[in-house]
């Protein structure tokens, strides 16, 4: 079953919130068990884990920044008091 767009949104901000801070925190600890390897060689290290947590997410975090396909585009960004809202400027 797919996720809707507002499951997806609320699923990657509690995953960048705290999802990620957990991820780093392991990341470090699970690095500092070996021995300290030359800089060159963690900085690479660090990468590449910075790089692995996002490939199962994918999913979740893909079209999050859009507009919610489902949403009216007249009412999208919810304006209510019509600041932002298109207005015909014809005035030939």
């Amino acid at each position: 079953m797919a996720l809707s767009y507002k499951a997806r949104k609320r699923l990657s901000l509690l995953i960048l919130v705290v999802g990620l801070p957990v991820y780093i925190i392991l990341a470090v600890f699970t690095v500092s068990l070996f021995d300290r390897p030359p800089f060159w060689l963690e900085l690479l290290i660090y990468v590449f884990l910075g790089f692995l947590w996002m490939m199962p997410l994918k999913k979740v975090f893909t079209g999050v920044g859009q507009a919610d396909p489902d949403e009216d585009p007249a009412n999208y960004p919810h304006d209510p008091a019509g600041k932002y809202a298109l207005k015909d400027d014809k005035k030939h």
